[in-house]
């Protein structure tokens, strides 16, 4: 089953649509399947509201966090499968996986188990060195608990 979101202007009036995979989840609920490319806010495993709008579901709320984080990369022209592979090998370690929109557009998404802080440094020495730009969609995990002194 898919879910839309309608991506506004600053306006307010809807600039695009995306739409993504999603489950029922008790009797108003939607469980999202994939990674979110376009809309901020939101990550693969939350539960929104929708609201049908012309036999579509469109996303008009958050029911409950799945605990999961977004973040989105841009890869160079010149960047190749194989030279993607090797320099996605990191965050793949760290429990990362991804999606694509196209070759050099991709989704990563954040598992709760995974250590954000060290997708976060990967992130930004990939952005440092060049192998892509990355924009954070939706930060999802918990601050972890303070350890006793």
């Amino acid at each position: 089953m898919r879910v839309v979101f309608e991506v506004p202007e600053q306006d307010g009036s809807v600039y695009k649509t995306e739409s993504l995979w999603a489950e029922p989840v008790g009797e108003t609920g939607y469980r999202l399947r994939n990674v979110p490319f376009e809309v901020f806010g939101f990550s693969e495993q939350d539960v929104v509201a929708v609201q049908e709008k012309n036999g579509i579901l469109v996303v008009v709320g958050i029911v409950a966090r799945g605990g999961h984080s977004t973040y989105r990369l841009v890869l160079p022209d010149d960047t190749t499968e194989e030279k993607f592979l090797k320099d996605w090998a990191a965050l793949s370690e760290l429990g990362c996986t991804y999606e694509r929109a196209t070759r050099r557009f991709v989704a990563i998404d954040v598992p709760p188990h995974a250590d954000i802080y060290a997708v976060y440094r990967a992130l930004e020495e990939g952005e440092k060195t060049q192998l892509w730009e990355f924009e954070e969609a939706h930060c999802g995990h918990l601050e972890p608990e303070p350890r006793p002194q």
